[in-house]
């Protein structure tokens, strides 16, 4: 008999969520092969049984919350009929059927009788379907064998509304208010995710001294460098040249004159890091995460430009490893893909600086005597003022400023 435990999962996660059982009690699994997929705040990861036989039992449900080496199923020996009958840890005791019975499996039996109708479905499908008001008997599920999961109902909930609302209100997780009823308020449970997301930024804001300083930079010779090199670049390289290759050059000069925005808070000492792992934010559909491109300052340019791609479409494709996100030093937000033309970027985690980029602006400014229609970004810097004060905050800025604007500099120093 094997004991499936929550992995160790990365540093400073110590808990996650069942979000799908890839298997079931009475089910065959091979050793190394997937049985369950955990939801955490940064990544989603698949944990595997280190035994071949049967699946014997589950301890938790999909939507439960588990810590770190906490035995959620038993893989036994035999067969998959042999092992179908073992119920559930958590199976409410009332209903357990006597030796004789003839009862169906216990959580066959309790799916299907919940809410009276017929319909298989886990019980985190069935909450989401009773908080979005959807009937589960007209969801057509993905899974061959007809079990209704999460995802099915979220698919139903995002599909053009018709038959939807003749719920009753007593069927919602939590009291109706009138506009609830009347169809002009629709209540939806935030992901563990976003939940984790939120309570990590209010803490950041919280228990830091956050403070943010602004600058701006004039791109015309980044982006006339980059107009000319382009195409040269992606033939010889097999990428593109972008502009994070540039800002990320730059935090790196920029934080080995400044060595304190590259370090860390513990207690009454000061961690300075002597290495330049720098973190890049992507947007995906479950939230932001911030994958890190690491040992930047040992990195060419395309080498740069390839990591981040690399990184983003794993993150779009929700393949990151938790490998991916962890031990950042430094972070790169760039708000400006969505058009922001000016914000304050939070923290992330325990860094104590994180610089934000923004949308580029034509712009009437002065240069020399002379007024000129240039494209101008303002760049942020929100830092840990615990750590780092405004001579050394202004500084870093002014110095990324300054690359940014000789770019050829850059390149020489890569």
């Amino acid at each position: 008999m094997a004991e499936i435990k929550v992995p160790e999962l990365a540093e400073s996660i110590t808990e996650g969520t069942i979000a799908q059982w890839l298997k079931q009690p009475g089910d065959t699994v091979e050793k190394g092969e997937f049985i369950v997929e955990l939801e955490t705040d940064k990544v989603n990861v698949e944990v595997i049984s280190e035994e071949a036989g049967v699946v014997q039992e589950l301890r938790a449900e999909e939507g439960d919350t588990v810590e770190v080496g906490q035995v959620i199923a038993v893989v036994g020996e035999g067969t998959g009929a042999a092992a179908a009958p073992a119920p559930k840890a958590e199976e409410p005791k009332q209903e357990a059927p006597k030796e004789s019975a003839p009862a169906p499996a216990p959580e066959a039996a309790q799916e299907e009788s919940t809410s009276g109708d017929r319909t298989i479905a886990s019980p985190a499908a069935r909450k989401l379907a009773r908080e979005k008001g959807i009937d589960l008997a007209a969801i057509t599920p993905v899974d061959p064998m007809g079990r209704v999961r999460v995802q099915d109902v979220e698919a139903a909930a995002a599909a053009p509304k018709q038959q939807a609302k003749p719920q009753p209100p007593a069927a919602k997780s939590a009291a109706p208010t009138s506009d609830e009823e009347s169809g002009r308020v629709t209540r939806q449970k935030m992901s563990r995710r976003r939940q984790t997301i939120a309570n990590r930024l209010l803490e950041v804001s919280q228990s830091t001294a956050m403070l943010t300083t602004f600058n701006e930079i004039d791109m015309t010779n980044v982006m006339e460098l980059r107009k000319r090199k382009k195409d040269e670049f992606e033939k010889k390289y097999g990428t593109r040249l972008g502009f994070m290759s540039f800002f990320t050059k730059a935090v790196v000069a920029a934080l080995k004159q400044y060595p304190a925005v590259n370090s860390e808070l513990d207690g009454t000492d000061l961690l300075l890091k002597n290495y330049y792992d720098v973190g890049i934010a992507v947007s995906t559909e479950e939230g932001l995460v911030v994958p890190v491109v690491r040992d930047a300052d040992r990195k060419n340019f395309s080498e740069i430009e390839k990591d981040i791609a690399g990184l983003a479409a794993k993150a779009r494709d929700k393949k990151l490893a938790l490998s991916d996100l962890s031990g950042g030093s430094f972070t790169i937000t760039n708000g400006g893909v969505f058009g922001s033309l000016f914000s304050t970027p939070i923290l992330n985690g325990t860094q104590v600086g994180i610089l934000g980029m923004h949308t580029i602006q034509k712009r009437p400014i002065a240069v020399g005597d002379n007024v000129e229609i240039r494209p101008m970004m303002y760049v942020a810097l929100s830092y840990d003022h615990r750590v780092i004060d405004g001579k050394d905050s202004v500084g870093f800025l002014k110095t990324v400023k300054e690359m940014i604007e000789n770019p050829e500099d850059l390149l020489l120093g890569s």
